[in-house]
């Protein structure tokens, strides 16, 4: 049953595709909408065989990628390995939530494009400023669910624990952490999605390299075909990276997985 629901999921997803770009065939063939100011699949296609084969903004479709990628690793990285600790301490720790909680009250509002000017005086114009502003806009749901995540334990569970002594780093390490690992989940395919949103923007100052650099560069150009080739490379990175962070889900946590299917 469960593998049945999933093949009928992809089809209408393949099927919802499949109406968009009919619709874009149909939108771009009929003229409803200028070339200049959309392209066509045709002006689509010459520009991804442009980038891909010759080049374009110093530098081909992979190479533009890889630079997109590795910032967006680097950065959501740093804020999983900052940002999951901090939540589970707050959120087991009522002295560490009393201390900590109103600075990051504070902080959490601020969008993470308002650190571009600190963090090219910080770090300059290399890609220490960029995976500095990513990490920020995955840090915050990286905490926020990790902190939810332990509250969300059942009461007894952590009671029955501390009866029996468990230590600490256990009680943190083999029930604590364990529990909280589906919100902690949640967290991270948020943190990834905004380091791909937050991409962009960041590369948009003082990059060399890079998708956002591409569609700066594009933009600059006028070049309708260019922008859309890197809106949809974003999509399409940011799809592949979400479905490597599911199938470690899936096989980090097999048991709520199998729950839910």
């Amino acid at each position: 049953m469960g593998n049945a629901m999933i093949g009928g999921r992809s089809w209408i997803g393949l099927a919802s595709v499949a109406a968009l770009l009919l619709l874009w065939f149909g939108v771009t063939a009929t003229g409803l909408v200028s070339a200049g100011r959309f392209p066509s699949p045709a002006d689509f296609w010459l520009s991804l065989t442009q980038i891909s084969l010759r080049g374009y903004a110093g530098g081909g479709l992979l190479a533009h990628a890889l630079q997109s990628v590795k910032l967006v690793v680097m950065g959501f990285l740093v804020a999983i390995a900052t940002g999951v600790p901090l939540g589970l301490w707050m959120g087991w720790d009522r002295r560490a939530e009393a201390a900590i909680n109103p600075v990051f009250l504070i902080i959490r509002p601020i969008p993470p494009l308002a650190w571009i000017p600190l963090a090219i005086l910080w770090l300059g114009l290399g890609d220490g400023a960029k995976i500095m502003v990513i990490w920020f806009a995955a840090f915050v749901p990286s905490v926020i669910n990790a902190y939810a995540g332990v509250r969300n334990i059942d009461r007894p569970i952590i009671e029955a624990a501390q009866m029996l002594g468990t230590p600490r780093w256990r009680m943190i390490t083999e029930i604590i952490a364990p529990a909280a690992a589906p919100m902690i989940f949640t967290g991270l395919r948020l943190s990834l999605q905004a380091s791909w949103t937050t991409l962009v923007a960041a590369e948009l100052v003082g990059a060399l390299a890079g998708i956002g650099f591409v569609l700066n560069m594009a933009q600059q150009d006028i070049y309708p075909g260019m922008i859309l080739v890197g809106m949809v490379t974003v999509g399409v990175l940011g799809w592949a990276t979400t479905a490597a962070l599911s199938l470690a889900e899936r096989r980090a946590l097999a048991w709520n997985v199998a729950g839910r299917d």
